[in-house]
């Protein structure tokens, strides 16, 4: 991508998480206590991804029933010069949606309010509860904000072959995505669906919520024209085969499990992501066609 020349966003903030002991001794009351989140939000199945994830990751599941003492979170807003290249790199792709974003909404005659990224590094604290590196990138809508540790970015390049800088531009474009479901009550839609609907039924209305975010993530970097390079696409087309749920089953020995997938498989996300970046209308992003 062509990042020299975008603007950083302002609308970040640092965690730095003290007395949880790390992955090890923090690990139990931290994703203890998210995990009745994810069950909410993605029924049981959500909860299996997790484990999976933990065991594929070297962590012990049954340390989420052990205690995980008190973390002290503390948040600052350090100058952009302090952070990492990758940090100050995911700043500049949140600046590029914030821009398009602002774009799309004013032609509507409406205000984008834009989210805020906060980086922090194995434990950190959201307004939906706990944050754990395994949990991957996340969007809070309860305070509104996205929580990543970027060494999710480098696992993307080590463990599922996707390297290159447009994944990262995709994985933050897929969370704003979230954000712009939430500021425009498609989520609370969503949610109210979900209830009244059996466990597999709401795994495929969550299904539809992730491959509309990321055609969202599509429509953002198709309206940058200026930042689009040559292989990006491809890129950004591998980086959604890897996280697909399938991909991320069969990597954990699992057959997939299509009653079970949350975020859509890798195919779907592929699909949804090129139909943004070749339209780049996000009235083409509806995934739901009727189904809520």
């Amino acid at each position: 991508m062509r990042l020299d020349d975008e603007q950083e966003s302002s609308h970040y903030e640092v965690q730095d998480g003290r007395g949880g002991g790390g992955l090890g001794g923090g690990l139990g009351g931290g994703l203890g206590m998210l995990l009745p989140l994810v069950g909410s939000r993605f029924g049981c199945g959500g909860i299996v991804v997790v484990l999976i994830i933990m065991v594929v990751m070297g962590m012990n599941p049954l340390s989420l029933i052990g205690g995980g003492g008190g973390q002290q979170v503390q948040t600052e807003r350090p100058a952009t010069g302090a952070l990492s290249d990758i940090q100050r790199t995911s700043l500049k792709v949140l600046g590029s949606t914030e821009l398009r974003w602002t774009d799309i909404f004013k032609a509507e005659g409406q205000q984008y309010p834009p989210p805020t990224l906060v980086f922090y590094s194995q434990n950190g604290q959201s307004g939906c509860g706990a944050a754990q590196s395994a949990m991957g990138p996340f969007y809070c809508p309860a305070d509104q904000r996205i929580y990543i540790d970027t060494d999710f970015f480098n696992e993307m390049e080590s463990r599922f072959n996707a390297p290159g800088d447009f994944p990262i531009g995709y994985i933050i474009a897929h969370e704003v995505g979230h954000h712009i479901q939430t500021i425009t009550g498609e989520s609370d839609k969503i949610r109210r669906a979900q209830q009244r609907a059996s466990e597999a039924e709401g795994n495929a209305l969550q299904v539809k919520m992730e491959l509309q975010a990321d055609c969202y993530a599509g429509v953002w970097a198709a309206r940058d024209t200026n930042l689009m390079e040559a292989g990006d696409l491809e890129e950004g087309m591998r980086a959604a085969q890897a996280i697909g749920d399938d991909t991320l089953q069969k990597s954990a020995g699992r057959r997939p499990v299509p009653e079970s997938f949350t975020h859509g498989t890798g195919a779907q996300r592929t699909e949804w992501l090129r139909k943004g970046l070749s339209t780049g209308d996000p009235a083409q992003c509806d995934t739901f066609q009727g189904a809520i």
